[in-house]
């Protein structure tokens, strides 16, 4: 031990990097408990020393660097050298006195830097769930295992139960005897569930049979509902129409040989297939989201949609340009057009009433999302209704055209009219289809919501005291109004620790600090509450996208990530 009486203290001031670049001037740390301690050794580097400095017992201190101004001026090294053998004639007695004390150098304490090995991951928790598929368990296994509540990572508000790994890896091996039992046992569930699915069709086949033998007592699924209300109610008054009137117009061309009346029962089959596909798309969109496909089959919607402005280009338009150049290439005359006026006629009134149900969809729907009419056909809120309403508005401006290139041919008796209205009702088709095909391609590749929408999400986060600015957001229309919003938050820790220790007894926890007296002791105490400060900011950025969703209907998905 030093004597606390009677020795010198040398400071050295000296900048931090030239004292890294100069370490071999030190010699190796040595470690005692949770301290580190520096010896010098007996020679110093010159370019360390800016100044050297004695302090006294009593508070004196005398400049070595500077003692005699007139004498000449020596270097760092030389002064310390003196002052270690006793060769400077200011001052005798008073070095004799510093060769008797060792040199001191001041040192921070720090804690010892934890190794995190993988015998740490030990501590990472597990649910029941996958505790049961990925180690082989039964539920009763784990109710012999520790159980510990955690915060819910849904919208559930309520706790859910969790298990260490270590403990889950133990049970185990206790229940399999080795880990070459428990792979054995993986490999085989695996091969029964490659199993599974390779006979999935028969399954379902065998099921099916088991329902039509016993009845199904289920109630009626959400995916047929869907078919007596909004867009799939719109979808279905337009098969049934539309079938009709291919039939019609069908036998029409085969009495008259025109060739708007071919292009015109081109259309309508056109019309019914597109929007059976439509129908098809609706019901998938209801399916329930799966692992595969965790934010659901929305999208098919779109998807159907996209496919039928693909066929009504090939199949409705390509056929009437390819008979309105034929007509032309090669014309003929027309027999009597008077069943086909009339079938025009009961087409024009027909395709008029599901235009009008389409219209009236549309408005509703536009209504309650506090857009325009235009605002909401363009964007493809509704894909399904959107086709059915651009489908039957063609529909009616095709009878009037080729209404009109009938008559001119009726009045004239030249045959070029009528394929000039053939070439004009599949141009109508082609515009048609094009405008599905972009509309539906933008909905599908992901774009972004309204900048209007964004700023009131924007402003709704940087509104609440726990949040200090939001970086990088994004906020993505995943289609039928589902949006799905992202942002990296920077949150002020001063708030989240605040909204902490709101919720504790502050003369316990004064208790707890006081009784902190060595490092492991402070280190556990920062360990247990930094592990619930954490906890407490996971619940805030669940408040925050709770209040999200609510105050956005449209918002499912949010996603922050913390700076």
């Amino acid at each position: 031990m030093v004597p606390a009486q009677g020795f010198y203290r040398l400071y050295l001031r000296c900048q931090a990097a030239p004292l890294r670049r100069a370490c071999h001037g030190w010699q190796a740390s040595m470690k005692s408990g949770s301290l580190s301690y520096i010896l010098p050794c007996n020679r110093l580097p010159v370019q360390l020393m800016s100044q050297v400095r004695v302090y006294t017992s009593n508070g004196q201190k005398k400049d070595l660097g500077s003692e005699d101004a007139n004498k000449k001026m020596q270097t760092p090294e030389e002064t310390l050298h003196k002052a270690g053998t006793g060769q400077d004639t200011s001052s005798t007695g008073q070095k004799q006195s510093f060769l008797k004390e060792p040199i001191q150098v001041k040192v921070k304490a720090v804690l010892k830097k934890r190794d995190y090995g993988p015998k740490y991951t030990q501590n990472n928790f597990i649910t029941g769930v996958r505790a049961i598929n990925e180690f082989c368990l039964k539920s009763s296994d784990l109710d012999q295992l520790r159980k510990i509540k955690r915060r819910s990572p849904h919208d559930d508000p309520e706790t859910f139960t969790v298990y260490l790994r270590s403990d889950v890896e133990a049970k185990s091996l206790e229940v399999w005897g080795s880990p070459e039992a428990l792979a054995r046992e993986r490999k085989r569930r695996k091969e029964a569930e490659i199993k599974y699915r390779e006979n999935l069709f028969r399954n379902q086949r065998l099921l099916r049979e088991y329902r039509e033998f016993f009845g199904n007592t289920k109630p009626r699924s959400s995916a047929a509902a869907m078919f007596f209300k909004g867009p799939g109610k719109v979808v279905m008054i337009a098969i049934c129409i539309n079938g009709l009137n291919f039939f019609f117009k069908l036998l029409a061309w085969v009495y008259t040989g025109s060739a708007s009346m071919f292009s015109e029962a081109i259309h309508s089959l056109a019309d019914t297939c597109n929007q059976a596909l439509l129908a098809l798309g609706i019901s998938q969109s209801a399916r329930t989201p799966d692992p595969s496909h965790p934010y659901g089959f929305t999208n098919m919607r779109y998807i159907a949609s996209l496919i039928s402005g693909v066929g009504i280009f090939m199949m409705g338009a390509g056929l009437s340009w390819y008979h309105g150049i034929i007509g032309l290439l090669h014309p003929h005359p027309i027999e009597s057009l008077l069943w086909a006026y009339c079938i025009l006629a009961g087409s024009l009134v027909s395709e008029g009433a599901t235009l009008l149900v389409a219209i009236n969809e549309i408005r509703r729907s536009a209504r309650a999302k506090g857009l325009s009419f235009y605002q909401y056909v363009v964007q493809s809120r509704d894909p399904s209704t959107n086709v059915v309403l651009l489908e039957d508005a063609a529909a009616v401006l095709s009878v009037a055209v080729a209404a009109t290139c009938m008559g001119l041919t009726s009045l004239t008796g030249n045959p070029y009219y009528d394929s000039v209205g053939s070439l004009g009702v599949g141009t109508l088709l082609g515009t048609v289809s094009a405008f599905l095909i972009y509309t539906n391609t933008e909905a599908l590749l992901g774009r972004s919501i309204q900048p209007e929408q964004l700023q009131r999400l924007t402003e709704l986060l940087e509104s609440d005291p726990v949040v200090r600015a939001i970086h990088d957001v994004k906020a993505t229309d995943m289609g039928m109004s589902k949006v799905r919003f992202k942002a990296e938050v920077d949150f002020d820790g001063r708030v989240v620790t605040r909204s902490y220790l709101e919720k504790q007894d502050i003369e316990q926890l004064l208790q707890e600090i006081q009784q902190v007296k060595t490092l492991e002791e402070l280190e556990a105490f920062m360990l247990k509450h930094g592990e619930n400060i954490i906890d407490t900011l996971g619940a805030e950025v669940d408040r925050l996208e709770k209040d999200l969703k609510q105050r956005n209907p449209d918002v499912r998905h949010v996603d922050l990530e913390i700076l």
